[in-house]
């Protein structure tokens, strides 16, 4: 159904905006509400702009990025924040990779 990666949300410190991919609505309002706090955290804790992208698989990813002339960009600081936000949002992170593959993908997954 997808080739490309795709965004789940995201947030820019420089915009100071959130976004959130409308193709996800069926999500609960409180997931989405949890993944607008998560993103405008992240953003205003270290800078620059932060995407949740689903790659091919399923995978759910944070990709980074900011402005090349931006010296308050915490690149090191924004790396330990992923591995933060992973360790800790670990459930919610994984059931929107299910979401994602049974309702995009239309994977069928097996009962444990």
């Amino acid at each position: 159904m997808y080739q490309e990666k795709i965004v789940l949300c995201g947030a820019s410190s420089y915009e100071e905006k959130y976004y959130f991919n409308e193709d996800f609505a069926a999500l609960p309002e409180e997931i989405k509400k949890e993944l607008k706090i998560l993103c405008v955290l992240f953003v205003s804790e270290v800078g620059g702009v932060l995407t949740l992208e689903f790659e091919e698989d399923g995978t759910l990813c944070f990709q980074v990025g900011s402005q090349e002339n931006d010296f308050f960009f915490d690149e090191i600081g924004s790396g330990l924040k992923i591995k933060a936000v992973q360790r800790e949002k670990q459930e919610l992170l994984a059931s929107l990779e299910l979401f994602y593959k049974v309702f995009f993908l239309n994977e069928e997954i097996e009962h444990a």
